[in-house]
């Protein structure tokens, strides 16, 4: 390849039809026509030597190629932007700037709730707005510039949607202070017998993976509660004799009122990822807000 000829709009390009998969959207986000944005893929096809996109029934399909190229294409464009933008500094103590953060009760406990604390010390003109999570909109949403950022389990985002790893969660089994069934070494039939407080997000499901896990092992727990939020079942169980899986950091701050131990068999956990638009990628308030928000993920104890 002769890189002397290389056109950078043809990687900019080749950028947007790798996310959106579809000529007719990656003329829209780039402000062309889909003439133009056609024939600028016949150049990368040839530039390549590879077909990049492959049409199917709804829209494209990359090769195999042009899978290869997304991540270092990306990452490199994303050095010639900041190279281009590195003049626009943002002054925290300064600027005046509304974040729109859609996310879950839980997140908004652990992840939102530090994040405003620390705003408020270092940029007290930069708010947050708190949306409901729904991820069937989110990608419109994001577009509109309703939301700009999402805290979530990655799998459940667009892949269209920019996103960056914060942290990974695991389940710990809550009880009261002194609860009489609660101590290290419970067994499995032991915690099959004890009360359960179960969390179902539509609302009133009983059962949860937990309890295919427990049904392989031949166990049926006792569930007493469906509850529709994590944030309540701590003051329950604190109250009560119920017992609870939740996630750890919504409890790290809780030993003096809960008795936290690790579940007797292994209980799958999950990824929480924040997501943006490529809208905001470059926004310097918003790329500080970004990396506040990795700080802050990544000290379990200040979360």
């Amino acid at each position: 390849m002769d890189t002397k000829k290389l056109d950078l709009n043809l990687l900019v390009t080749l950028e947007a039809l790798l996310a959106e998969q579809n000529v007719t959207r990656a003329a829209e986000r780039l402000h062309l026509s889909q003439p133009a944005v056609s024939a600028q893929l016949s150049r990368l096809r040839d530039l390549f030597d590879d077909p990049l996109l492959i049409p199917v029934q709804h829209g494209m399909t990359p090769t195999a190629k042009a899978l290869e190229l997304r991540d270092p294409l990306r990452l490199a464009l994303d050095q010639v932007r900041t190279a281009l933008t590195a003049h626009r500094h943002f002054d925290p103590a300064k600027a005046t700037l509304t974040v729109a953060i859609a996310c879950t009760d839980y997140l908004q406990s652990v992840v939102v709730q530090p994040l405003a604390i620390a705003l408020r010390q270092r940029a007290p003109g930069v708010r947050i707005a708190l949306r409901h999570l729904d991820p069937s909109a989110l990608e419109t949403q994001m577009a509109g510039g309703e939301v700009d950022l999402a805290l979530m389990t990655p799998a459940q985002g667009p892949g269209s949607l920019r996103s960056r790893h914060l942290f990974d969660e695991r389940y710990v089994l809550i009880g009261r202070r002194r609860h009489p069934g609660l101590r290290r070494g419970l067994s499995v039939a032991q915690f099959a017998q004890l009360d359960h407080v179960i969390v179902s997000l539509r609302g009133g499901d009983f059962t949860t993976p937990v309890d295919d896990g427990l049904a392989a092992l031949g166990y049926r727990r006792n569930v007493t509660l469906s509850a529709a939020s994590f944030l309540v079942v701590p003051d329950i169980v604190a109250h009560s004799d119920f017992v609870a899986l939740v996630p750890e950091r919504l409890v790290c701050d809780r030993h003096e009122t809960l008795t936290i131990i690790e579940c007797p068999f292994p209980v799958a956990g999950f990824a929480v990822s924040m997501l943006w638009h490529e809208r905001n990628h470059n926004h310097s308030g918003q790329r500080w807000v970004r990396e506040t928000l990795v700080t802050l993920a990544g000290t379990p104890a200040a979360v």
